[in-house]
């Protein structure tokens, strides 16, 4: 408790720290080059490596898992500080968890540092993110290793894509609320080749599967009517992925920026508007620990690309009951027109989402 009580001061101080610092804000323009745009972009505020997978074991033993990496900025660049390694320019903390799918049993950890003895960083080396023993190393163009640790809980995973990332939004700048430079630069590889080990009560499993990974960094991007959103990547048996998001308002509709993109089984993306899609919850689930009830199975409608989905957690309870706000990050199934694996994360059911919302 004392770490989560620390992280809610940090983001209090922080964003009183940064209302009106210098940062740059995601604009049209962003010329992408890889591996380069794997690594740190220190001028935005906000930024996040987000590795999330299905995996199976040799023994058909089914698991999920979700590795991430945030930044959250103090300083901006312009600003000048004092020589110490107490007084850092950003926050760095982590989200590790595994969802044991024949068990149903949900263990999720978080990490928080200022990094002030190396302990915690980005972009150093071969290493793109890492806090403690919890890591993500580059190993090729679009390849990295990750480990975590965490009691009897660890992962050792390599993740490979053959494919080129995709763009989301308009050539990578994704809005998120009406306003220049209230978008996020956006990118994912979604089909990674997975495999490696996970290790639960005592036993190690090698498992193989896929891994989805989101790469986003911003400045401010929710709007003050804009409350939390509901986002989708889904990994599909026939070949292609989705991905898709809707942003909820504080009055319960959904707003205009609402989007996601198509990727077809060879590869190419297609944009997803706000009026392209439907989405409907028709289950839900409440935590004993938030108190946030969270819906758990949707319906999931695109015409044009003939996607008629029942989308449905693989277990209810994968909420990451944490500070300064909780959220719930789970593997989910999928049928309909088509079949497939995925992950479906759900913010703000628990209260505000600190750090996100426009200045």
């Amino acid at each position: 408790m004392a770490n989560f009580r620390l992280l809610t001061f940090l983001f209090v101080v922080f964003s009183a720290m940064s209302a009106h610092a210098d940062w740059r804000s995601a604009l049209p323009g962003w010329r992408y080059e890889f591996p380069r745009d794997h690594g740190l972009h220190p001028d935005f505020k906000t930024e996040w490596w987000y590795f999330t997978g299905n995996l199976r074991a040799r023994g058909e033993e089914e698991f999920g898992y979700q590795l991430t990496f945030f930044r959250q900025g103090v300083a901006d660049p312009s600003r000048s500080l004092p020589g110490s390694r107490f007084i850092q320019r950003d926050v760095k903390f982590a989200h590790f968890a595994v969802s044991d799918i024949s068990r149903k049993e949900f263990h999720h950890f978080q990490k928080l540092s200022r990094g002030a003895f190396g302990e915690a960083g980005f972009e150093e080396g071969v290493r793109t993110a890492w806090i403690d023993d919890w890591s993500c190393e580059r190993t090729g163009l679009h390849a990295f290793h990750l480990l975590a640790l965490q009691g009897e809980v660890a992962v050792d995973l390599h993740v490979n894509s053959s494919r080129a990332p995709v763009m989301h939004g308009r050539d990578g700048v994704s809005q998120k609320s009406a306003g220049e430079g209230r978008a996020s630069h956006y990118y994912s590889l979604t089909r990674m080749s997975t495999n490696g080990t996970i290790r639960l009560h005592g036993v190690e499993y090698l498992v193989d599967g896929w891994t989805w990974f989101d790469h986003e960094w911003a400045t401010n991007q929710l709007a003050a009517n804009q409350s939390g959103w509901d986002w989708f990547s889904l990994h599909f048996e026939e070949g292609g992925e989705l991905m898709l998001f809707q942003i909820r308002t504080n009055t319960g509709g959904r707003d205009e920026f609402s989007s996601g993109t198509f990727v077809d089984a060879e590869g190419k993306d297609h944009k997803i508007e706000n009026s392209d899609f439907s989405l409907e919850a028709t289950e839900w689930w409440t935590s004993k620990d938030s108190k946030a009830k969270y819906p758990v199975a949707w319906k999931l409608k695109i015409p044009k690309f003939n996607l008629d989905l029942i989308v449905r957690a693989r277990f209810s309870d994968q909420e990451l009951s944490a500070a300064p706000f909780s959220y719930w990050e789970g593997a989910v199934s999928v049928q309909g027109t088509r079949k497939g694996r995925g992950y479906l994360e759900m913010t703000g059911y628990s209260g505000r989402i600190v750090g996100m919302q426009a200045n």
